[in-house]
């Protein structure tokens, strides 16, 4: 079912591995001349087009483009009590993680009269999106909103698709959990077009969606094409391909839960990573065994069968577990689960993850409801270099400069040397001037 890569006795170097590795085929910038269009045609025609688009793309056309305050209450009140439970739940967690990720300001005394303080300020505005396709995801409501609410961010709406089956509105579920987390901006507008109207604005009536400063969360290669096509104009959170783990796991992980977690994030979408490095090749012959057996029975296992026998899935064999951080550190999952003796020091030596689920007890989908943690996370190797979406994402750092005049005169001369050797002598002028033309 799933390809092997074997890399003992030939331990690749960076470029190697980076080379070596496998990535689904995701060509955001071919999707962005499909997507071009669309944005273009939002922003000229407004709802008019959301409402075309609406109907071309997700077969129905809205009648009410924002969710009315009674749909929203409906919703909630329908909510099924068990399910209202474990989101209830979800939240507390996701908020006792999330409160603690808050920035203070700091003033710094660079000389006598002479400071910078450091201002977190949040975002005026924010736009969340939250996908509708394959799979319905009220939990991406949750990590999207938490983390935006505690920055202290004024405003923000969500979008996500309309619904045949919920009269052109977006899932139930996800209006449910938009009512319980105290949002009452949410529209039926999904795909390109939702990242579109949020960076535009539009008018419907007599409502008004104002345009945003940031679209943060996942969406299908549109939203990421959409995105990319907008940066600049908005801020955004990343540009997330498919979802991916990467388990690494010697001899003593429990075969089962190695092949279930695979399999939970290959439900995802066939073009979902799902990747096992491993120094054990009974390991892995037996959770291929495994994994036979558990897609075979599993509600979506077509879909599951096309992600873990794509060229984005692998079982990849290293001689040992330092061979196999090294394999992980290169890869740089979204998600990353270490199954090893001693994993807490294993994981202790990664470096690059979106987040990390250390030791038997801590599968991926534990982090993508109710560990606390935010499930919107850097992939295609971003985890190299980019985090997942916390409070910080919705904050800003402004530096506010303030200096007297004896402070500026002592360092007066050097800002006029630095900028003669920077050929702008105006920059020193700029200084010299408050002191009648000359280096005081």
């Amino acid at each position: 079912m799933m390809s092997t890569l074997d890399l003992r006795g030939r331990p690749p170097d960076r470029r190697g591995l980076r080379d070596a590795l496998p990535r689904a085929e995701f060509d955001v910038e071919a999707a962005m001349h499909e997507v071009r269009p669309i944005v273009e045609d939002v922003r000229h025609r407004g709802a008019e087009a959301l409402r075309d688009l609406g109907e071309r793309f997700d077969g129905v056309r809205p009648t009410h483009l924002r969710v009315p305050a009674d749909v929203l209450h409906h919703a909630l009140d329908r909510l099924e009590p068990s399910l209202r439970a474990a989101l209830e739940e979800s939240i507390r967690r996701v908020r006792l993680v999330h409160a603690d990720q808050g920035r203070t300001d700091t003033t710094t005394q660079v000389v006598p009269g002479g400071t910078v303080t450091e201002r977190w300020v949040p975002v005026d505005r924010v736009g969340l999106y939250v996908p509708g396709g394959l799979a319905v995801y009220p939990s991406s409501v949750v990590m999207n909103v938490v983390p935006a609410q505690l920055a202290g961010v004024g405003s923000l709406a969500v979008a996500s698709p309309p619904q045949k089956e919920n009269d052109g509105y977006p899932n139930a579920t996800i209006v449910a959990t938009c009512a319980l987390l105290g949002v009452d901006e949410v529209y039926a507008v999904g795909g390109a077009q939702a990242v579109a109207a949020f960076a535009y604005g539009f008018s419907d009536g007599d409502d008004v969606c104002e345009p945003v400063s940031l679209v943060t969360g996942p969406g299908n290669i549109w939203v990421v094409a959409a995105k990319r096509l907008l940066k600049g104009l908005i801020g955004i959170d990343a540009e997330a391909g498919p979802t991916e783990i990467a388990v690494l796991a010697d001899e003593t992980a429990d075969v089962e839960h190695v092949a279930a977690d695979l399999v939970s994030q290959a439900e995802h979408d066939p073009l979902a990573a799902a990747v096992l490095v491993t120094d054990s090749p009974e390991l892995a012959d037996a959770v291929e065994q495994a994994l036979t057996a558990r897609v075979s029975r599993t509600k979506h296992s077509e879909r599951i069968t096309q992600a873990l026998a794509g060229r984005q899935s692998r079982i990849v064999l290293v001689d040992d577990l330092d061979a196999g951080v090294d394999v992980v550190n290169a890869y740089a999952a979204e998600h990353l689960e270490i199954q090893t003796r001693d994993a807490p020091a294993v994981a202790a030596r990664v470096r690059n993850a979106g987040a990390v689920f250390v030791g038997p007890y801590a599968p991926v989908s534990l982090g993508d409801y109710a560990a606390g943690s935010n499930h919107v996370l850097p992939t295609a190797g971003c985890a190299g270099h980019s985090s997942g979406l916390s409070v910080q994402s919705f904050l800003r750092g402004i530096h506010v400069v303030q200096y007297d005049e004896s402070a500026l005169r002592d360092v007066a001369p050097h800002v006029v040397t630095l900028a003669e050797a920077e050929d702008l002598p105006a920059h020193g002028e700029a200084v010299t001037a408050r002191f009648g033309d000359t280096i005081p």
